[in-house]
């Protein structure tokens, strides 16, 4: 169990390392898709395995059906990040990320707001 935490606890670190450091690149005020696009290379750029846009069904009563939920950002499997162009987080937004945890089994999500 400790194992588990310790590897989530590093994959997160650098995960928020490259967030900061696209950030620190291209500043605020960017579109999502250009945030989402650059954490993405930045990220490949560290070694990390990037699912950009990863279809996330519902399993409704033993059926797989596709309700349109894409995860922004999968790494390692293990690590969901929505990337939010916004001024604020609101509450919908970590509702988001609660739910993209419980239907794809992953135990930790970020929210990165605006670049």
């Amino acid at each position: 169990m400790n194992d588990e935490r310790d590897e989530l606890n590093a994959l997160t670190e650098k995960i928020i390392g490259a967030a900061m450091a696209v950030h620190h690149e291209i500043g605020p005020g960017t579109l999502e898709s250009t945030c989402e696009a650059c954490l993405t290379f930045e990220l490949i750029d560290r070694g990390l395995a990037v699912e950009r846009q990863k279809e996330l069904p519902l399993i409704y009563r033993g059926r797989r059906l596709d309700c349109g939920y894409r995860i922004d950002l999968l790494i390692g499997g293990k690590v969901i990040v929505e990337v939010k162009s916004v001024e604020r987080l609101e509450p919908v937004h970590t509702a988001q990320v609660i739910s993209y945890l419980r239907l794809s089994g992953c135990k930790v999500g970020l929210l990165q707001l605006q670049c």
